[in-house]
């Protein structure tokens, strides 16, 4: 399946806000609020310099998408790029739409001399998305991840 990989622009904000919204329901049975995540969504897309969504196109639609967050590494002396909000529509799920995804980043990675590497967090009880980063050549490290959110 041959995808194109596009910066998302204003014009996919309510794809991606949708697909935030089944995702949540999907992974966590969390109903989210619409205007929220739509101000979320058009919060990155204006601030390039947090980070920026990629999505995904197939035939002209917009099939899946993810966000890339930055993180300063100073041990690297450079950005980790962090992969949020992962979704792939149902119809193209187990397609290899994030391998391609994937391993556009990972060329990123390789040619931009201030990116060090690509991190991902996933729900313990996704088994299924766990075997598939494993299946790309992610690896699960020694890090667990704690949080406290308001």
């Amino acid at each position: 399946m041959e995808i194109q990989i596009r910066q998302a622009n204003q014009q996919d904000l309510a794809s991606i806000a949708d697909f935030q919204l089944t995702m949540a329901w999907e992974t966590e049975s969390l109903k989210l609020d619409l205007p929220t995540v739509r101000q979320g969504v058009a919060h990155i897309l204006n601030n390039p310099e947090i980070g920026c969504y990629w999505v995904a196109e197939y035939q002209g639609e917009v099939i899946a998408c993810l966000l890339n967050l930055y993180e300063w590494s100073d041990w690297r002396n450079g950005n980790v790029l962090w992969i949020h909000s992962l979704f792939v529509k149902d119809p193209y799920k187990g397609q290899g739409v994030f391998r391609q995804m994937y391993d556009f980043l990972k060329e990123r990675v390789q040619n931009d001399p201030d990116l060090r590497g690509i991190r991902l967090y996933v729900e313990k009880t996704n088994l299924n998305a766990q075997k598939v980063y494993e299946a790309i050549g992610m690896t699960k490290e020694h890090y667990d991840l704690y949080e406290w959110l308001a």
